[in-house]
């Protein structure tokens, strides 16, 4: 089999994960900011590219220079008078700012705008909502203020025009106004193009981050394409997008903002591509990396796909995402002195530099890297594959200068236990929000940090068991080869779920189909899945993804599947409310190449420890536990808690009352001792 290569490009490392003739290799690269390919391509010519059939890549560049404000100066043209919306949002506000008079939007203009107030120019023009032309628009005031961003030396234009979805017209003769004053080669991302969906911010942001995207990406995928061809690859190099699937690059930079929130959902695909193969498919994610643990519920087989996400409180993106929950509680996060005196873990965090004080980069502040290692979960000698030395007496330092009342000896375990009971909580949230019980499903335990911390919030979070999956420290690279190349098309209209609407809606979906063939070879093998976002008569929200059957759309059928999906997300219904829908979608799925799971040999005799370590903290008393490498346990292999399971880029920790036993493939299971 030609090899397969999935690579996730973080802000600390970037994971290469490649599949050849069955055997799966794995190298970790340090990431390099400011030239993000270099890494994917060394790690590129780590593992060999010549031959290789699939180059599948998710990145968190575009996401880190959004949030860093590491972006580009553009510009943004809306309807006259309809400006500020960038700035207002949707007028939502979190909890903790409800009674705070001095809470800010990070995007508004008090704060860190995505375009300052100056570039965001308004047209005289107006549509409405069914599409009529109230206002036509002026192009010679138009061209004045492409004049004007011309002068101010944009890099790229956004355009979003109020009702755009509805009538598109206006919109297309702006952005060839646009092309005319600033060059035929200029950047612009208009929003019917983008997304033709109503409510006018959610759109506009969209369109915000479409250009912006295709600014930070498009230097980079071109020097990224160059690289692997100069390295004899001729195979298919594609971009996953915000739910895993791929797209060819070339085709996901003419919308760049699906590919935003790659690296969370490729976790997510790895976790349903495992529970297939193990016979489990009720699963909570926990991916726990360096700053964030990152939770994702699958329900019988699936995750569950919102049609947008938030970067920042109300900044909404319009596109199709797994749904992911953080909290601030990482290997990174820094253990701190609340106002009252307590010990507090996150949500602030050491990142890669200076990262933790064991490190030896500089950092002195402790964090819950440095409470494993002071706990004997670490081993100082061995991390990272032995790529770096820990300074136990760093940590412990960090430790000791810390400003509270708690004796020193207990801070390490007071913070262990909070990190513990942070990640349990979000857990817990998760499954209670969509009315479900975490006893009935299973711990998936991955990042880097996952497999030595949920061992000890298993009880806490009262999930059945927990699961280490083979190679979890890069098992969102896996992710990237379990999944198919996805070509989409969204459109906003309002339709009730009755009989008279079934002509429009057929139509709707019929036309979207059309648009996408045209965009693929004639007679290419491909799967049709039709979906629609709809709402409760009276709702101001929607219920995304509620699939549509083959052929004519049955109204009766439809209006079942809504009901069903709401129950199914919110853990109740109400199947005699009518419903409408809002916005129609059409997906082409063209299979992939895949990576699966193999099965392994079976444990030949009993276990055999490599050596012992005491372990403070989990107990009353230290206690002895045993130490295995991974690589030499078989199927079936049982290991008593408490233990210490390592391999080359993880550390797996089995607390005393537990077993752990490995599965068909590889994985290992993790359960209260009966």
């Amino acid at each position: 089999m030609d090899a397969l290569i999935g690579v996730d490009v973080g802000g600390t490392f970037t994971d290469v994960v490649m599949v050849k003739d069955g055997a799966v290799h794995v190298t970790k690269v340090p990431s390099v900011p400011a030239r993000p390919e270099l890494a994917v391509l060394e790690g590129a010519r780590r593992c060999g590219v010549d031959g290789a059939a699939i180059f599948n890549h998710a990145s968190t560049k575009g996401l880190n220079a959004i949030l860093t404000r590491a972006i580009p100066k553009i510009g943004f043209l809306t309807t006259d008078g309809h400006r500020d919306m960038l700035d207002g949002g949707r007028a939502w506000r979190p909890w903790k700012g409800q009674l705070d008079p001095r809470w800010r939007r990070p995007f508004g203009d008090a704060a860190r705008p995505l375009v300052e107030r100056y570039l965001r120019r308004g047209v005289k023009e107006r549509v409405l909502a069914d599409g009529g032309v109230l206002i036509p628009l002026d192009e010679d005031q138009a061209r004045g203020e492409l004049a004007l961003l011309r002068r101010c030396n944009v890099a790229g234009v956004a355009i979003c025009l109020l009702n755009s979805y509805a009538n598109p017209a206006h919109e297309a003769r702006l952005a060839e106004l646009a092309r005319e004053v600033l060059g035929p080669d200029a950047l612009i991302s208009v929003s019917h193009r983008v997304g033709a969906r109503a409510r006018e911010f959610p759109r506009a942001a969209t369109t915000v981050i479409d250009v912006l995207m295709k600014l930070v990406y498009g230097d980079y995928a071109d020097k990224l394409s160059a690289g692997l061809d100069s390295q004899g690859f001729r195979g298919d190099l594609n971009f996953a997008d915000c739910t895993a699937a791929l797209i060819p690059w070339r085709e996901a930079l003419e919308a760049p903002h699906r590919i935003l929130f790659a690296g969370p959902a490729a976790g997510a695909a790895s976790c349903v591509a495992l529970g297939e193969a193990i016979g489990d498919g009720n699963l909570i994610g926990c991916d726990v990396g360096g700053t964030s643990t990152d939770v994702t519920m699958i329900v019988g087989g699936q995750p569950f796909t919102n049609d947008s996400f938030e970067i920042e409180w109300d900044l909404v993106v319009n596109a199709l995402a797994t749904e992911v929950s953080s909290v601030g509680a990482g290997g990174g996060s820094i253990v701190a002195v609340s106002p009252s005196g307590d010990i507090m873990v996150g949500p602030e965090s050491a990142g890669a530099v200076p990262g933790a004080a064991c490190y030896g980069r500089g950092g002195t502040r402790p964090t819950v890297t440095d409470a494993c290692l002071l706990m004997g979960i670490l081993d100082p000698h061995g991390f990272a594959d032995g790529q770096m030395e820990l300074d136990v007496a760093a940590a412990e330092h960090a430790f000791a200068t810390l400003d509270c009342a708690i004796p020193p000896a207990e801070r390490v375990a007071t913070a262990w236990r909070v990190a513990l009971n942070n990640i349990a909580e979000e857990v817990v949230n998760v499954a209670i929000r969509h009315g479900a019980d975490p006893r009935d499903f299973s711990l998936v335990a991955f990042g880097a940090g996952g497999p030595m911390l949920l061992a000890g919030a298993l009880e806490l979070t009262g999930a059945r068991r927990l699961i280490v999956p083979p190679h979890p420290g890069l098992f969102s690279a896996l992710g990237l080869l379990s999944t198919d190349l996805v070509f989409a098309e969204s459109r906003s209209a309002y339709h009730m779920l009755s009989p008279d609407s079934a002509p429009a809606i057929d139509a709707l979906l019929a036309g979207m189909e059309g648009q996408l063939r045209a965009r693929l070879a004639p007679g290419a093998d491909v799967r049709v899945q039709r979906s629609f976002d709809g709402r409760l008569v009276g709702q101001s929200w929607e219920t995304p993804f509620v699939a549509i059957e083959d052929g004519a759309v049955d109204m009766a059928r439809l209006t079942a599947a809504f009901h069903a999906e709401y129950a199914r997300r919110n853990g109740q219904g109400f199947p005699d409310m009518p419903v409408q829908g809002v916005t129609w979608r059409v997906q082409l799925v063209a299979p992939s190449t895949r990576f699966e799971w193999k099965p392994i040999a079976g444990q030949q005799g009993a276990p055999a420890p490599i050596g012992r370590r005491v372990l403070h903290h989990l107990a009353d008393e230290p206690v002895e536990a045993r130490i295995y490498e991974r690589a030499s346990l078989g199927a079936g292999a049982l290991v008593d808690g408490p233990a210490i399971i390592r391999e080359p880029l993880s550390t797996i920790l089995v607390i005393p009352g537990q077993t752990a036993r490995v599965g068909r493939f590889s994985e290992i299971v993790i359960e209260a001792r009966p």
